[in-house]
C-alpha cells in the first residue's frame, strides 16, 4: 500500500512539477491540499519549518510544504523569502529593474522544502539552489519570475525552456531529487 504524502500549496504550478518529479515515486502518493500557511518573515529554512509544523498540525499526517526565494547578489539576497510579494507587485519587469543602478545582476533561486513524516517526528528540510543572471523579461510560460531569471550556463530563461528542460535543472527539482533520494533511503 502506498505512504500518502500531502503537498500543502495552493500554487497549480509548483504542484504540477512536483507531481512530474516525485509522482512515480515506488511506495509513495502525492496528493494536494490547499491551505493558506503563515506567511513569515526570516530566513528561508526558518520559513519553511514553521509552515511545515503549521501544516502538521492541521492535517496530522505526512506534510511536505515549500518556499521558493529568489536572491539578487547585488541586494545583499533580497527579494529573498518575499519575492513572491514584489513579483505581484512589480512583475518581472520590476525585478529586472530594481537592479537597473548594479553591475551585478547575478542572483539565485533557492527551493526549501519541508517534510514531516508525523507529529512525533522532526522537520526534515531538503534545499534546491540554481545560480543565474536576473534579465529583461522573456518567455511564453507564465509562471512567477519564470520570465526573468536565467540560470547560469543557459542562453534562455526559465520562461523559455520546454518544462522538461526546466525539470532537470531548477531550484526545485534539486530540492525534490533530494527529498526523493531520502525517501528512497
Amino acid at each position: 500500500m502506498a505512504k500518502t504524502i500531502t503537498f500543502i500549496t495552493g500554487n497549480k504550478d509548483k504542484l504540477r512539477e512536483a507531481l512530474v518529479i516525485l509522482g512515480s515515486l515506488p511506495g509513495y502518493r502525492i496528493e494536494n491540499k490547499k491551505f493558506d500557511l503563515p506567511e513569515l518573515q526570516g530566513e528561508p529554512d526558518f520559513v519553511c519549518t514553521e509552515k511545515c509544523l503549521a501544516a502538521s498540525a492541521k492535517f496530522e499526517c505526512p506534510v511536505l510544504v515549500e518556499d521558493t526565494s529568489l536572491c539578487f547578489n547585488a541586494l545583499g539576497g533580497l527579494p529573498g523569502v518575499h519575492v513572491k510579494w514584489f513579483e505581484h507587485k512589480i512583475g518581472c519587469e520590476g525585478l529586472h529593474k530594481l537592479l537597473a543602478g548594479f553591475e551585478d545582476k547575478s542572483a539565485y533561486a533557492l527551493c526549501t522544502l519541508g517534510y514531516r513524516e508525523s507529529m512525533q517526528s522532526k522537520v526534515k528540510l531538503f534545499c534546491g539552489r540554481t545560480e543565474g543572471t536576473i534579465v529583461a523579461p522573456r518567455g511564453t510560460q507564465n509562471f512567477g519570475w519564470d520570465a526573468c531569471f536565467q540560470p547560469d550556463g543557459y542562453d534562455k530563461t526559465y520562461a523559455e525552456m520546454s518544462p522538461e528542460q526546466k525539470n532537470t535543472i531548477s531550484h526545485r527539482y534539486r530540492a525534490l531529487e533530494a527529498l526523493k533520494q531520502y525517501l528512497m533511503a
